[in-house]
C-alpha cells in the first residue's frame, strides 16, 4: 500500500446527481495511490426525516439545533442511512470501504457548542487511529459528522458540523490537501465572481461585507483550520464530472500557512 499523505475529501448530498463521477473519481484515486479518506454531510436527508416525524429544522448560523427529539435521527441518518449509502456506492465503483462514525474509535473529540444548539459539538481534538487503521487495510473510509463529548458513565453523541469534522479529521492524519465538493464554484467575491485563492484577511473582509454567510461560512472555517495546520483546502464544484481529478484551475483555494 503506497505511503502517501491521505487525500480528504468532504462529500455533501447536494453535490450527488445524476451525472456526477464522485464515487468513481473516489476509487481512481486510492487505484492511483493517492489514499483517500471521505468526510459527508447529509443535511437535506436529515431534514426530510425530521420533517416525517414532524420535528422542526431549526439552523442558527448555518448550524442545525439538535435537540433531545431531534439528535436519535441525525445520529441515525448520518451514521446509518447515509454513511451506508456512501458505502455501498463506493464499493460499487470498485474500492473496498468501510465507515464509522467520530464516535467510533472516539475519533471526534467535542465539547457542547453553544446551549442555544443543544447536542451540537465543537471538535477540540481528532484521533486519527481507527481511521488510519482502516486505510492501512486497503480500505477507504468514510466518516459520518458525529462526534462524542466525554462522559462518565458514557459518552454523548453529538451532531458535528460536517465540513468542521472533515477539517480537523484532516489534521488528523496529516493529509496533503482537503478538497471540499460543494454545489456552487467557489467561493464568490463582492463582484460575483469566483476568487481563486482566499487567505484569513480576505475572508474576514467578505464575512464583514456580509458576502460569505450562512452554510459557506463554516466551511470556509473548516478551510482555515486546515489550512492554519499547514493542510492546504480546496472548494470545488462537485457537480461537475471529473471535477476530483481535475482540480487545478478550479475553485477557491485556501494556501497553507504553517509549515
Amino acid at each position: 500500500m503506497s505511503e502517501a499523505q491521505p487525500l480528504v475529501i468532504k462529500v455533501g448530498g447536494s453535490t450527488l446527481g445524476a451525472a456526477d463521477t464522485t464515487f468513481r473519481d473516489i476509487a481512481a484515486l486510492d487505484r492511483e495511490g493517492a489514499n483517500p479518506i471521505v468526510v459527508h454531510g447529509g443535511g437535506a436527508e436529515a431534514s426530510r426525516w425530521l420533517d416525517a416525524m414532524g420535528i422542526e429544522s431549526r439552523f442558527i448560523d448555518g448550524l442545525r439545533a439538535t435537540d433531545e427529539r431531534a439528535l436519535p435521527v441525525i445520529v441515525a441518518v448520518f451514521a446509518g442511512l447515509v454513511n451506508k449509502r456512501i458505502v455501498a456506492a463506493l464499493n460499487a465503483a470498485g474500492v473496498r470501504a468501510a465507515g464509522l462514525s467520530g464516535a467510533d474509535g472516539r475519533t471526534l473529540e467535542c465539547e457542547q457548542r453553544r446551549p442555544e444548539l443543544g447536542f451540537v459539538g465543537t471538535p477540540v481534538d481528532a484521533h486519527p487511529e481507527a481511521v488510519l487503521a482502516l486505510r492501512d487495510a486497503g480500505l477507504v473510509p468514510v466518516i459520518s459528522p458525529v462526534g462524542f463529548v466525554p462522559g462518565e458513565d458514557a459518552d454523548q453523541l453529538v451532531n458535528v458540523n460536517a465540513d468542521e469534522a472533515a477539517g480537523w479529521i484532516a489534521r488528523a492524519v496529516d493529509a496533503r490537501e482537503l478538497v471540499f465538493l460543494t454545489d456552487v464554484e467557489g467561493v464568490r467575491g463582492e463582484d460575483g465572481a469566483v476568487v481563486p485563492e482566499l487567505d484569513a484577511a480576505a475572508l474576514r473582509a467578505l464575512r464583514d461585507l456580509g458576502v460569505i454567510a450562512g452554510g459557506m461560512i463554516p466551511k470556509t472555517d473548516a478551510c482555515l483550520l486546515a489550512a492554519g495546520l499547514g493542510v492546504p483546502s480546496h472548494i470545488i464544484d462537485g457537480r461537475v464530472p471529473g471535477a476530483l481529478l481535475d482540480r487545478e484551475g478550479r475553485g477557491t483555494i485556501f494556501p497553507p500557512t504553517a509549515p
